[in-house]
């Protein structure tokens, strides 16, 4: 994942939060946008829809970065009325996440950012489910019992909350805490596609996987795993998904040294067209990463 490896951790500031961008854009698509969509259709029943799909077929990253802050202050605006509402915070957790982890450059904003999509994340599910709100303070099999009385009605909070906490740890890899919470997280996403069944999204395969290369094997990470997940995310989306295949090369191939892997999945990328329904946006950073891949390939292998 990355060249400055922490022992298998590989997210840190050598390669900035461009490296980051496969995985969270495609959270755009996966949750909370759709949410959202819910609760601006109070007020006009397309406009959320048509606003979700003009940011996920936006291919001007930059335009998304200007517009983005305005969306998120108008989440805080609805939450000062409708601070329990899971929700809405739920939307603010994604937005807070996404903005933080792909458009912040100074690590001490994304930390404050992807910290306060966290808290909106539990204070979501606190809401959504009483017993929530007392997992940061749950031993890891009490935590683990008490997703079990989630219910499925509940399964896209659940979700939002799981891609908050997914991102806060990405940005503070240089925190070891990090290592302990990432099974929590795992377990989040688990949960999450037990009760989605069928209508899961595919993206929650590829946050599956970039966790299980974010911890070394010696320290719990199954690499083989991961490639499943990675696989699984690729298939379900018939390959339109590319942040899906930028991680599979910078968290499987990297850290197994598979140059082969990861140059066969860096040029599918580059080959590929950014244009797919839902998915551009994420796309086209998907492909600004697989350059930055590509330029640093020789110099890691």
């Amino acid at each position: 994942m990355l060249e400055a490896r922490m022992t298998g951790i590989g997210m840190g500031a050598a390669r900035g939060r461009a490296g980051q961008s496969g995985l969270v854009l495609v959270l755009l698509a996966t949750l909370v946008l759709p949410g959202c969509s819910l609760l601006v259709s109070r007020a006009a029943s397309s406009f959320g829809d048509n606003l979700t799909s003009a940011i996920l077929n936006q291919d001007d990253p930059e335009l998304v970065r200007a517009g983005m802050p305005s969306y998120i202050l108008l989440l805080d605006s609805f939450l000062q009325g409708e601070d329990d509402n899971p929700a809405i915070l739920a939307a603010a957790a994604t937005m807070y996440a996404s903005y933080g982890a792909v458009f912040a450059t100074e690590p001490e904003r994304a930390s404050r950012l992807t910290r306060r999509a966290r808290t909106y994340g539990l204070e979501a599910m606190c809401a959504a489910h009483a017993e929530a709100c007392g997992w940061r303070e749950m031993r890891y099999d009490a935590f683990v019992a008490s997703l079990a009385g989630v219910d499925a009605k509940d399964a896209d909070v659940l979700y939002a909350y799981g891609f908050a906490t997914l991102a806060y740890l990405r940005s503070h890899a240089d925190d070891w805490n990090t290592l302990a919470e990432l099974p929590q997280a795992e377990a989040l996403l688990e949960r999450y596609l037990e009760l989605a069944g069928a209508d899961a999204n595919p993206a929650a395969y590829t946050y599956l996987g970039v966790i299980q290369t974010l911890r070394p094997p010696s320290l719990g990470g199954e690499p083989e795993q991961a490639r499943e997940h990675f696989e699984r995310a690729i298939a379900l989306t018939g390959g339109r998904d590319l942040g899906a295949k930028v991680e599979f090369a910078r968290g499987y191939a990297k850290l197994l040294y598979d140059r082969e892997l990861h140059d066969r999945l860096v040029a599918e990328v580059l080959e590929a067209s950014p244009y797919a329904e839902g998915y551009t946006l994420m796309n086209v950073l998907a492909k600004e990463d697989a350059l930055r891949l590509q330029a640093e390939a020789d110099e890691y292998f």
